[in-house]
């Protein structure tokens, strides 16, 4: 353990039910090394073994820790207490919820509760809580998911683990009707009310990155109040996508060929919405392809 490069530990436990799977998802989409339900003993033991493995030593491990057991909390008392000795920062998330939303839950998904052998369900559940009491008193942090929304339990499990939130990736990509929509896109804006260059012989040959084509459709008056109306209509949606976690946006522009009337737009729309601080990556899937009358 000493010559570990693993600096960052987060270890998940708690009610049976309270969202202990669901945060180690989290943890593990923000590139943590993620073990689920380990007895609390080989915990030291792995960390030392990850010494050399990429995601464990840049972004920390995340540990469901399942202790049901007077023997299993013993033990996880004295892991903590090496582990803090022995890393830069450890931290002890405890998911909790209401007895009502507990028996929900298992109603809901059918499990059996893992007390529950000689008793009902919220009998099992009042021996779990007391069985947890003093590892709840000594986390870091308790969250009662009861209320929560994914994307809430999301932003507090990574506030309390000190995890920027990366900002949605906004992808926006220009195709042409003719060649197909991009199955993967979230979004799909069609743009062909626009008049059309292809048809305009000094501009047939150019792109919609051309400044010929962009000041073509400047003279025509509904082009800026279709970008003014769309910016508003997506800065919404990046910021609502965002707060439930989607990391990426796919935001399809289509005419008919995919070579200017889309592309202009496309690149209109990334220029206003990166000068709002978003992330925004430009694709254009058919601008070099035939282009015909």
């Amino acid at each position: 353990m000493e010559n570990s490069q693993v600096k960052k530990c987060v270890i998940i436990t708690g009610m049976s039910g309270g969202g202990k799977s669901s945060a180690l998802t989290v943890f593990e989409d923000q590139g943590y090394y993620a073990i689920d339900n380990l007895p609390p003993t080989l915990l030291p033991q792995l960390i030392g073994v990850l010494e050399n493995n990429q995601s464990a030593v840049i972004c920390g491990v995340a540990a469901v820790v399942d202790v049901r057991e007077e023997k299993l909390l013993d033990d996880l008392h004295k892991v903590v207490d090496v582990l803090r000795n022995e890393m830069e920062e450890l931290k002890i998330i405890y998911v909790d919820a209401a007895d009502s939303t507990l028996v929900r839950r298992f109603e809901t998904t059918r499990r059996r509760h893992p007390l529950s052998e000689n008793s009902t369900l919220l009998e099992s559940i009042a021996a779990e809580r007391t069985l947890l009491a003093d590892i709840k008193k000594s986390a870091d942090a308790v969250i009662d998911t009861s209320e929560l929304t994914t994307g809430d339990f999301k932003n507090k499990l990574l506030d309390i683990a000190g995890v920027a939130r990366e900002k949605t990736v906004v992808l926006l990509s220009s195709f042409g009707f003719k060649n197909g929509i991009p199955q993967d896109a979230d979004y799909v804006i069609d743009v062909r009310f626009l008049p059309n260059p292809n048809y305009v012989p000094e501009l047939h040959d150019l792109s919609g990155r051309d400044a010929e084509v962009k000041e073509y459709f400047s003279k025509y008056g509904d082009f800026a109040v279709f970008i003014d109306k769309a910016l508003e209509m997506l800065s919404f949606v990046v910021s609502v996508y965002g707060n439930t976690g989607k990391r990426h946006l796919h935001i399809a522009i289509g005419c008919t060929g995919g070579r200017h009337r889309s592309v202009a737009v496309c690149e209109r729309l990334a220029e206003n919405l990166a000068l709002g601080g978003n992330k925004v990556v430009v694709n254009h899937r058919d601008i070099n392809k035939e282009n015909l009358w």
